[in-house]
């Protein structure tokens, strides 16, 4: 048809802590959502995934973003902007980014994640 159902999946260190809502049939969703999490000060990455829902299989996983420690520590002011999406299947081939604004807040070590649109 043209389009995906797509929405998120945020894993820290592997473990899913956040869905977002799905935006149903388009290529170039917005989602606008904003969550804060505490970060154990031992984590070592923040993986977006975004996924295609399927009502009829298994949700497809359209691909990912990972950002490192390292990576927010180089932006300490944080990121804002557009990331491509990788591969998780070496197999299939990848095409899309994804708007992101990722902040580490304070000396709690809050991330402040803002997952605004993918195309």
């Amino acid at each position: 048809t043209g389009s995906s159902d797509p929405y998120c999946i945020v894993k820290i260190d592997n473990e899913a802590i956040i869905r977002t809502a799905t935006v149903w049939k388009t290529l170039s969703p917005f989602w606008g959502e904003e969550y804060e999490v505490h970060l154990q000060p031992t984590f070592h990455s923040i993986s977006i995934y975004v996924m295609d829902e399927d009502a009829l299989s298994r949700d497809d996983v359209i691909g990912k973003v990972c950002i490192t420690r390292d990576m927010l520590a180089e932006h300490p002011k944080g990121y804002s902007g557009w990331v491509s999406l990788s591969e998780v299947d070496p197999d299939e081939e990848v095409q899309g980014e994804i708007h992101l604004r990722v902040e580490v807040l304070g000396s709690r070590r809050l991330l402040c994640c803002t997952v605004l649109e993918a195309r």
